[in-house]
């Protein structure tokens, strides 16, 4: 007899980090996405694999690291899987499941090669209204085989198109630089994600008008951090730290909740295969926390690590973050921050000066308990010599156990032509 499976509705949005009222954030209009907060499992330290659009999202539908599964940068820049690389819906096929992607992807230059069997992504990229339209639709259809729908969202990617809210923001994280142009460009940021949280509502009426409401996971999630100096494209907590929401369906005994426990993206594949009843190919590098959606304990593994390869540029680092410090290390000579061509020419940028331009330390480490901020390194304090060399061992040995090809020298970029990554990286602003 053929087991009766769940279902699963996974909406991604672009660039939002935790910047939602259900994450404390004051000043953000995020009614749809607070009310599922509410009736869902709510994690409090979720992080992606990257701090970058498509490593991070590889990473969301293979189980595995971007060095692992070889997307490693932008899919516009020529950056795409291995050949033999499985995505979630070719996981999920063999067990009869349908799959389908309605609107953003930003994994592959040509989404028919993710292995969706239905694919509504046109080019360019539907508005989040049009998205939610179409997700609607498809979700209005019965259907007898089981589905993963995957929804992905524009938003709250620069430019913000969206009108801003009209209130400016009543605080300015302490990452940045408190100034006018920051807040004018928070407020526009902040109307993005309004509309996207609209969005996401819309889908969730539909699937709740729909047959499929009792037997459906929705998943609520984004790529990485907003797209603001010192969050995307860094491996500061503001770049890695992600909303993760996971309302389970109706007919499920859990009731939802907040969980502290850290959990990374590439644990949601092998997530969804546990609650789906399957196997988890040995391949997989994630860790199922289905446990903790079942209100089960799970053995502590409080160890997450984060990459970045290259962006618009070359700029290879990795990071562990455990026992309540992140150790991050670079590979090459670099800025202390390189920013993306959007944050470089945003308003925010207008007051940050040029002390991000100063060579970067090889080696950061930070106390994030008395300094959650990242601002003071204490990788050359004698007094955290032990800490340093502990987590610099945990990364090389977790390096080694997935396979990163970093450790054998530069990582070659795709070609492209025209590209000119010495230039770009040399000056930062890449």
């Amino acid at each position: 007899m053929q087991p009766d499976r769940p279902n699963f509705l996974l909406v991604h949005c672009h660039d939002l980090g935790t910047e939602l009222g259900a994450y404390g954030r004051p000043g953000v209009q995020s009614p749809s996405l607070d009310a599922l907060a509410a009736t869902a499992w709510r994690f409090d330290n979720a992080f992606c694999t990257a701090p970058q659009c498509s490593p991070s999202r590889g990473s969301l539908f293979t189980g595995r690291y971007p060095h692992a599964n070889g997307l490693m940068g932008l899919a516009h820049l020529g950056w795409e899987y291995h050949p033999d690389e499985r995505t979630l819906p070719d996981l999920l096929r063999p067990a009869g499941y349908r799959s389908a992607l309605v609107g953003l992807q930003h994994e592959s230059a040509d989404a028919t090669t993710l292995g969706f069997d239905e694919v509504d992504s046109p080019e360019p990229k539907l508005g989040a209204d049009e998205v939610a339209a179409r997700a609607s639709a498809w979700l209005a259809v019965p259907r007898r085989e089981p589905f993963l729908l995957t929804v992905g969202l524009t938003e709250a990617h620069r430019p913000f198109t969206h009108p801003p809210l009209e209130d400016e923001p009543a605080a300015v994280p302490a990452y940045l630089p408190d100034h006018p142009g920051t807040r004018e460009d928070l407020a526009a940021f902040h109307g993005s994600v309004k509309v996207a949280d609209a969005a996401v509502g819309a889908v969730l009426d539909a699937l709740d008008r729909s047959p499929h409401a009792d037997s459906t996971w929705v998943v609520f999630t984004t790529d990485h951090g907003p797209a603001f100096p010192r969050a995307k494209g860094t491996l500061y907590d503001p770049g890695l730290r992600v909303a993760l929401l996971v309302r389970p369906p109706r007919r499920s005994r859990s009731a939802g909740g907040v969980v502290e426990r850290a959990v990374s993206l590439v644990d949601f594949v092998p997530t969804v295969l546990e609650l789906a009843g399957l196997a988890v190919p040995s391949r997989v590098q994630g860790r199922s926390f289905a446990p903790l959606l079942r209100g089960e304990p799970m053995v502590p593994a409080e160890v997450v690590y984060a990459e970045k390869t290259s962006h618009r540029g070359y700029d290879p680092m990795r990071c562990v973050r455990a026992l309540g410090f992140k150790y991050i290390r670079s590979y090459e000579p670099r800025p202390r921050l390189v920013l993306p061509t959007d944050i470089e020419a945003s308003p925010t940028r207008r007051g940050m000066g040029e002390e991000h331009l100063r060579p970067r330390d090889a080696e950061e480490l930070y106390d994030l308990e008395s300094d959650p901020d990242e601002q003071c390194n204490l990788a050359s304090d004698p007094a955290y010599a032990m800490i340093r060399s502990r987590l610099g061992a945990a990364l090389e040995r977790w390096q080694r156990a997935t396979g990163d090809p970093l450790l054998h020298g530069p990582i070659a970029e795709p070609p492209l032509p025209g590209r000119t990554t010495g230039a770009l990286v040399q000056n930062g602003r890449p």
